[in-house]
Formats: C-alpha cells, structure tokens, sequence
C-alpha cells in the first residue's frame, strides 16, 4: 500500500465495518464514555473474543460501576461475575489492585494521562492508548495485533512488534484516523482481514493491498 492510499482505503474501511458488530470495548464506550468502564472492560477483553467480553463487562458492571464499590467486592464475586473471560482469576485481582490505586492516589479518577495509565498494574500501551481514546477522546493510537498484522499485510507498516507499528504510524498515519484505526481494524480483522485465510476476494481494500505474508486465501 503507498502512503497516498491511506485516505480512500480509510474511506471505504468506514463504510464496510458498519456492517459488521462494533468491538466490545467501543460499544461500552459509546453508552457512556466512561473512562473507568473503558479500561476495565480492555483488561476483560486480553485474550477474550468479544461475544464473551460485552456479557461479562455487563454483569460485573452491574455489580459495581466505580473503583470505590469495586472495593466493596470480593475477589470470589469479581471471578464470577467475569468468568469465562481469559485468566479471570488474575484479572479480578489486576481489576481490584487498580481500583486501590485509583481510589488511593487519584481520589477514583482514571488518569488521561500515558505515562500515568503504564504504571497501573497489567496496563501497557494498547490498554492505555484505549483509554485515552475512548474513554477521553484524545489524540492516541491503539495498535493491538490486529492493527499490527493488517497494516503489516498491506505494506502500509515493515514492523515486528505491535509497539514498532504504533511508532511506524505515529510517524506516518495522518492524525485524523489515530482515534479510529483500532476500531476500524478490529473489527475489519475479525471479519474480513483474518489472521489465516483472509477474505482477500471478496475485499474491497484488494486493490491496495501488498498482501504481505499471505499464502492462502478465500
């Protein structure tokens, strides 16, 4: 993909998700824009497909909606409330530290802050650039691996890790799609641009795409 096509393979990224179900993460924020509600439900959503993240961010909501009655809950209750999202035994635990924190030290206020968010426990850069925005709408980019992987495949990015790719396109993606690429590319990956077998024929980005590392495809 050269740099110039960025703007009409954005272009047609937005009309084409719309067809598809949001990430779960952009529909707890879209209720709300709470920011607390955002980051909890990104640490639910690590290694956790999104038709189990959205119930389980439901249910432990629905439990308590703040860091100070998080508190009030049991490690016991959270794991329940949670389960069967990936590793929920060590989430409901990272869940409770980083309310602790929350309350202690920024009076129950999740910071908009980067460096700040890096501190929390389990919290790195995609959690933390989600937060950012949307949970703030501010000016931040979240690279997860499907970010990384489809940039990649399309030439758009040479990288290795999902945080090469991040600084790749801090560098390069106009600012205007940051707040969007994650949720366009998730949801893009999920369904059309798939880790293994991608739906390259019937793709309406075919025509950029450099298709880097596909050996097979629908």
């Amino acid at each position: 993909m050269k740099d110039s096509d960025i703007h009409e393979a954005m272009a047609l990224l937005a009309e084409a998700v719309k067809s598809w179900p949001s990430p779960a993460v952009t529909i707890v924020s879209q209720r709300e824009g709470n920011p607390f509600k955002v980051l909890v439900s990104c640490i639910l959503s690590l290694r956790t497909q999104d038709r189990t993240t959205g119930p389980a961010s439901e249910r432990l909501f629905g439990l308590a909606d703040t860091p100070a009655k998080m508190l009030f809950l049991s490690s016991d209750a959270i794991e329940q409330a949670i389960y069967p999202v990936g590793f929920y035994r060590n989430k409901a635990a990272q869940i409770l530290d980083i309310c602790r924190t929350l309350v202690d030290k920024y009076d129950g206020q999740v910071p908009d802050d980067l460096d700040e968010l890096l501190t929390f426990r389990g919290v790195g850069r995609k959690t933390a650039n989600l937060v950012l925005t949307l949970g703030f709408g501010k000016l931040a980019i979240c690279v997860d691996t499907h970010v990384h992987r489809i940039c990649n495949r399309w030439g758009y990015t040479s990288t290795k890790t999902p945080a090469e790719t991040e600084f790749a396109l801090r560098a390069k993606l106009p600012q205007k799609y940051w707040p969007v690429i994650n949720d366009y590319l998730v949801t893009f990956g999920q369904n059309q641009c798939t880790p293994v077998s991608p739906r390259c024929s019937t793709c309406v980005l075919v025509c950029f795409c450099d298709r880097v590392g596909v050996t097979k495809s629908r």
